[in-house]
């Protein structure tokens, strides 16, 4: 597969998807820097909300596995988070006194063996409440051809499961379980002509480092090339595989939506920054944000006693992350 860089030389980034699934995407994207293309990767591993089982009030439980271990299966058991963004509140954020239908969703499981042979529970035996923010959201994702989802347990005679689990909005940054990702493929340069990886071999290069299927898609190194250690890479290729909770085009969408409101954020910062401490801030109107500029020396938002933030001894005026730590 080509990609003609003339036809998006005058425009800005673009997107050419390769392959795509039910639970997965393969994409090229073009006419960005690494940063941006890395910071897409990582935002969308880390920070796209998704709803999952956060918190598990058991009140029978005589399987063989502990209670923990039981809660840590269901948590990990992916919910259909669609609309979650602007329908679920976060927890942290409702007035609420613990939990309510605005905030979380509630699934109950109760599940009991009455034969001799060996009874699995499977996530289909979850039932979710229909008071919920939309009819979506927190079903448990079920893909198989049986319809009856991801294996909880296993029950002998005698043997029983009741209990009420609620599922709440969160972020992979908080715990793994609010990932909307099974992985992210990242790669650029697949022949290694801008040498940013030292390819370490006993051989031959050729056969100990085998080239990636994104090589067909760019033309290797010439014979006697003059190496530009100046070059930068401007295409990056993506493989996403969700889960199921949300579909692949959701996950890039949501994903450029955060990168977009992290971004809005910093600049509305930065112009109410300037506003306020006025020539400290900039030398003048027309400074080029990529010279030096009193960021050098470090800032300190006037008025602000609060923790320092950055290696620069500035500081944040929000205080403590919602996740308890004064700065990412």
């Amino acid at each position: 597969m080509d990609f003609d860089d003339d036809m998006i030389l005058d425009q800005g980034p673009a997107v050419t998807i390769t392959e795509a699934g039910d639970n997965f995407v393969n994409f090229a994207l073009q006419k960005v820097d690494l940063s941006f293309a890395n910071s897409l990767r990582r935002v969308i591993m880390a920070e796209i909300p998704i709803m999952a089982i956060d918190l598990v009030e058991i009140e029978v439980n005589s399987s063989v596995l502990p209670d923990e271990f039981l809660c840590h299966r269901l948590g990990l058991i992916p919910l259909v988070s669609k609309n979650c963004t602007e329908d679920v509140e976060y927890t942290r954020e409702c007035d609420c006194d613990q939990y309510c239908s605005r905030c979380s969703v509630t699934l109950s499981l109760h599940a009991k063996c009455t034969s001799n042979e060996i009874m699995k529970v499977y996530a289909a035996d979850l039932l979710v409440d229909h008071d919920r923010a939309n009819p979506w959201v927190g079903t448990p994702v079920i893909t198989d051809a049986e319809g009856k989802g991801t294996v909880i347990c296993k029950l002998r005679n005698g043997q029983e499961l009741r209990m009420k689990c609620i599922a709440k909005k969160g972020i992979g940054k908080e715990h793994a379980k609010w990932a909307p990702v099974a992985a992210v493929g990242f790669e650029y340069d697949p022949h290694n002509k801008l040498k940013h990886t030292d390819l370490w071999f006993e051989k031959s290069i050729a056969e100990e480092w085998p080239a990636s299927k994104h090589a067909e898609w760019e033309e290797p190194a010439q014979e006697g090339e003059r190496f530009d250690p100046d070059a930068e890479p401007d295409k990056y290729y993506f493989e996403v595989e969700g889960v199921g909770n949300l579909a692949p085009d959701q996950i890039i969408h949501e994903g450029i939506k955060v990168l977009q409101t992290k971004l809005a954020t910093i600049l509305n910062a930065l112009g109410e920054t300037k506003e306020d401490a006025g020539e400290r801030f900039l030398p003048d109107d027309d400074v080029d944000m990529g010279g030096r500029n009193d960021f050098d020396n470090g800032y300190t938002t006037p008025g602000y006693n609060g923790p320092s933030y950055g290696n620069h001894g500035r500081a944040t005026p929000y205080g403590a992350t919602p996740y308890g730590q004064s700065g990412y």
